[in-house]
């Protein structure tokens, strides 16, 4: 089961704020390979997993941008239904909170790439199979 480091940020929700933090990445050279960003009483808080997460955090630095890091899980899927209904239960059975989810698709037949910030990524890599 691949871990991966999963960048977060909490800023004040405003116009420029997510342009400030792909610029940042864009100039330093970093791909972002995925990306979930919500907001809530006016904080945005923005989960995302980088081809380089060292450089990432470098230049997010430079840009006065403070962010952490946690290990995450990122796990290649069917891309049809129940897929993540079974990687769901599995963990809920082990009493393994899910506290964020995203994903990615390819379309109908291929694979979807989700990445999972749980409260356990050790335990929940090996409930998994990793």
């Amino acid at each position: 089961m691949p871990k991966t480091t999963q960048l977060t940020l909490t800023l004040e929700s405003k116009p420029g704020v997510l342009a400030k933090i792909c610029q940042a990445l864009a100039g330093a050279g970093v791909n972002i390979t995925a990306i979930c960003a919500a907001e809530t009483a006016g904080r945005g808080k923005i989960r995302m997993v980088v081809s380089d997460p060292a450089r990432a955090k470098e230049a997010l630095k430079a840009a006065k941008l403070r962010c952490g890091e946690e290990t995450a899980l990122q796990l290649t899927l069917d891309d049809r239904p129940g897929a993540l209904a079974r990687v769901a239960e599995k963990l809920a059975a082990s009493k393994i909170n899910i506290k964020c989810a995203y994903a990615t698709t390819v379309g109908p037949g291929g694979t979807t790439t989700v990445v999972l910030s749980v409260a356990n990524a050790d335990k929940a890599a090996v409930v998994l199979g990793g």
